[in-house]
């Protein structure tokens, strides 16, 4: 079976629930793939008339908000200890690097860390929880998580199904190269983060370095 008659027969819902629980579960704090599912799913949204991208960019933000603020939960409720089991759990995603990474983004933006948070790949998974680590005040939490909930998940869809409607017959036709892009795209976002992470951490072992040198 072609890919573009396989698409037609997936049921609009099946995308929009996992559209949904894939980015909530992103925004929680497991690193998941939320930028790259809701990319695909936006183009496939273009291409299939059985998929309604309002209800897809609903789903998207419901999952955004809803995720961010179980997150933000977890984070108040397990406090540092929490960032601490995940960073020997999930190195590769929570480690010390990272967590500097997100803190210094904190002190630098406070609450509207959360809200930029969201269209930064690394950070989308750390705001939530480190906001309740941190014990920003919930009502600040709750403005930035919605706006930069909404703002993301609704924009991103509008756009890639604006570029889409342009570039259906295109994409019909090439439909895993449409997919391809948008996979590159989240890994492309992954790897800047992961450069950053690293010039975070190498300034926060530039700070430690005095105060070592001063004890001996």
């Amino acid at each position: 079976m072609h890919i573009q008659e396989w698409l037609e027969t997936v049921p609009a819902v099946s995308v929009y629930l996992l559209v949904g629980v894939v980015i909530g579960l992103e925004s929680l704090g497991i690193p998941l793939p939320g930028e790259i599912v809701l990319v695909s799913a936006s183009i496939l949204a273009a291409t299939q008339d059985h998929i309604n991208p309002f209800v897809l960019g609903a789903c998207a933000s419901i999952g955004a908000i809803l995720g961010d603020s179980v997150g933000y939960l977890i984070g108040r409720k397990g406090g540092q200890p929490l960032l601490h089991w995940a960073g020997r759990r999930f190195p590769k995603h929570f480690g010390p690097d990272h967590v500097a990474m997100a803190e210094a983004k904190f002190d630098k933006w406070g609450m509207w860390a959360v809200f930029f948070g969201r269209f930064i790949a690394l950070l989308r998974i750390f705001a939530g929880p480190l906001a309740g680590v941190l014990r920003m005040p919930y009502w600040k939490f709750l403005i930035a998580n919605v706006l930069g909930g909404i703002i993301w998940a609704g924009g991103t869809t509008a756009l890639i199904y604006s570029v889409g409607i342009v570039a259906e017959p295109w994409l019909k036709r090439f439909s895993w190269w449409g997919l391809g892009a948008g996979v590159l795209f989240g890994i492309g976002s992954f790897l800047v983060m992961k450069r950053r992470a690293k010039k975070a951490a190498a300034a926060r072992e530039a700070k430690e370095t005095p105060v070592a040198a001063t004890a001996d």
